[in-house]
């Protein structure tokens, strides 16, 4: 009899191991982990935002929801952000949406040179463009949570400028369709640089000039090498977090609502923080021993004619979806 005792303690006994091994991993099997990648740095307003918005989540799911939030270009470079969240490599991430107009023109509205140039003309803009938007993600299997539009854009140049003649020849740096257009435009040479190559870019002479914000010269220390920043204010484009819907809809229900409401405080804290950094990021560059100018009323005019055309053509190119957007905006 002793054996089978024997046997049967020992069976017990790995029964009883099993359910506390099971019962060990209940908590990690409950836990779900996201990836999101973003383009900006660490110290960006818009990376700050987005951690913001995970630690959020993290402490409205109790834990159940983790987002790791992979900066600068870490995990995905800018233009590969939205395929990877579409294919499931990362269920969440952070894009510039006029990076993918070639891909569909309304993502590109919100970088149409002085279509909307201020922060409430932009919030305008983002109420008639995001229904479209909407849809459009839907159909590709995304849900845009929400939109922090960047700073207004100015012209950084390593010369002086005074009207868009003296932008002939000048190596530009490229990042969206439309900034590659204006170069066209303007006569001068697009270079494709994103985002994390920027300070390099400027450092080494493989670009002299730009339309972007302070924010971006800031984050590039571009006061190092660029002497001379012109507030056109012509646009501002908006990033975007976009989630892939499968995982999305693989979360129990307070857990979306822990998301959506994180990302609703997020568009709210993001704009705030956008507008701060407006100020604080020029300030920085102007102590640094850039000049922050007013553009010349000729560079103001010629800006605005290139303007003027990248409107006709992008209405060209987006048909009636588009003239519809841009009719609601004028409203």
């Amino acid at each position: 009899m002793r054996p089978i005792r024997s046997l049967l303690a020992s069976t017990a006994l790995t029964a009883a191991l099993a359910v506390a091994s099971v019962l060990a991993a209940a908590p990690a099997l409950a836990q779900t982990k996201w990836d999101l990648p973003a383009a900006y740095p660490a110290t960006n307003f818009h990376t700050v935002n987005l951690q913001q918005f995970a630690d959020d989540i993290d402490k409205a799911s109790g834990g159940k929801l983790k987002i790791t939030v992979h900066a600068n270009a870490s995990l995905f470079k800018a233009p590969e952000i939205k395929r990877a969240v579409q294919g499931g490599q990362a269920q969440i991430g952070e894009i510039l949406l006029v990076n993918f107009q070639n891909e569909w023109q309304i993502f590109g509205a919100d970088g149409i040179p002085f279509l909307a140039d201020s922060y409430d003309e932009a919030a305008k803009l983002w109420r008639v463009q995001k229904p479209l938007l909407e849809k459009k993600l839907a159909e590709q299997g995304m849900m845009v949570l929400y939109a922090v539009p960047w700073p207004p854009q100015g012209i950084y140049s390593k010369r002086p400028l005074a009207s868009a003649a003296d932008l002939r020849g000048i190596k530009w740096r490229a990042y969206s369709p439309a900034t590659a257009r204006i170069a066209e435009l303007v006569g001068a040479q697009p270079v494709t640089i994103q985002a994390a190559e920027v300070s390099q870019a400027f450092a080494t002479g493989v670009v002299e000039s730009m339309m972007s914000s302070g924010s971006t010269g800031w984050d590039a220390k571009l006061h190092e090498h660029v002497k001379f920043w012109y507030d056109t204010q012509a646009w501002l484009p908006k990033n975007a977090v976009i989630v892939n819907r499968a995982a999305f809809d693989a979360l129990d229900a307070p857990t979306k609502a822990a998301v959506m409401k994180a990302a609703a405080d997020a568009e709210v804290r993001g704009l705030a923080a956008s507008r701060r950094a407006n100020t604080e990021s020029l300030d920085r560059l102007k102590g640094g021993g850039m000049q922050i100018l007013p553009p010349s009323p000729q560079l103001t005019a010629d800006m605005k004619k290139v303007g003027e055309t990248l409107l006709k053509e992008w209405l060209d190119k987006a048909g009636p979806e588009g003239k519809q957007l841009v009719d609601a905006f004028l409203k």
